[in-house]
């Protein structure tokens, strides 16, 4: 497949971005399934396609993402027309029902992406598996983690604009017109936690997460140090970063994976993509100049091409 050009008259990854965002998207037609969780709680899955689909796509959304999102419909529309069946697992808080625990979710959050495909493994012969941006790094995570298990439970992933070293995005999200990308999340993520804090109001105060505090914050870090560190047993935001970074993993991935980022994601510095290093030959490090951050507008809907090209390999 031709690699990602950007049309002439979009440049640089702010706009490349931007213009994914606010694009029009296909409507899907889903069916919710809701999933008890090993400790108690539930998460909600959105499902397209036939039930007889000899293929499933898993596709794990970004932070404050649904199946809603346009990635999500995107690609769910081409791997329906393909004859694929679809499925996405919200991510806790993000289907549009309260849950039942404290926890939320995060960017290393691995060990819930595991029950979660091996059950999709135990009623699907063929899972594939796509994360975008925060749900691309937790594939990634799970998919170095578990090595050599993990080939039989997805036959083949791909991650678009991950941000595989959490502290690097950590330090470049808060600066620059970054900062304004941190204002539009926290716009979602301080009522959620605001509504954790009445239902939860011990808990959180044994945190030291308090309302005045979270109504004061104006930046992913600040909102990492006071709630998403010590809520998912992290020392803090600096301890969260290194522990949640799937980069360390990328040379114990067994599974055939594709990475795309773009050279000009404003959320990851491209230095992050040239000191990658060595990775074993079934990952595949596919870094355009250009594209943004879950971007690569017009050239034909390129991205979820791409995501559908790679899973649709012979023998996949």
């Amino acid at each position: 497949m031709e690699p990602y050009r950007a049309p002439w008259w979009l440049p640089g990854g702010h706009l490349q971005t931007l213009a994914s965002i606010f694009a029009s998207a296909p409507s899907v037609d889903y069916t919710r399934e809701r999933w008890d969780t090993p400790d108690g709680d539930f998460i909600d899955i959105d499902w397209a396609g036939r039930e007889d689909a000899q293929r499933l796509l898993v596709m794990f959304h970004g932070l404050e993402e649904n199946s809603e999102s346009r990635s999500a419909r995107m690609v769910a529309q081409l791997a329906l027309a393909s004859g694929w069946r679809f499925a996405m697992p919200h991510f806790r808080g993000c289907s549009g029902s309260p849950n039942a625990k404290p926890r939320a979710y995060h960017s290393g959050d691995s060990e819930e992406a595991d029950w979660i495909l091996r059950r999709f493994a135990a009623v699907s012969p063929a899972v594939h598996a796509v994360g975008v941006s925060l749900g691309g790094n937790v594939l990634l995570k799970w998919l170095g983690e578990q090595g050599d298990s993990a080939v039989n439970v997805v036959r083949r992933a791909v991650a678009v604009s991950a941000p595989f070293d959490v502290t690097a995005f950590g330090k470049c999200i808060a600066g620059g017109l970054n900062y304004f990308y941190g204002l539009y999340f926290l716009r979602s993520l301080r009522p959620k936690v605001l509504h954790k804090i009445k239902q939860f109001p011990e808990h959180f105060a044994a945190l030291g997460i308090t309302a005045p505090g979270v109504d004061a914050l104006n930046t992913l870090p600040e909102f990492d140090d006071l709630v998403t560190a010590p809520l998912h047993g992290f020392s803090g935001k600096s301890d969260y970063w290194s522990r949640a970074s799937a980069v360390t993993h990328l040379t114990k991935i067994r599974v055939p994976t594709l990475l795309i980022n773009a050279r000009n994601d404003p959320f990851l510095p491209e230095q992050v993509l040239t000191e990658i290093g060595a990775v074993p030959s079934n990952v595949i490090l596919e870094f355009p100049a250009q594209g943004g951050h879950v971007g690569f507008p017009g050239r034909s809907l390129w991205l979820p091409r791409r995501v559908l090209d790679f899973l649709s390999a012979p023998n996949a």
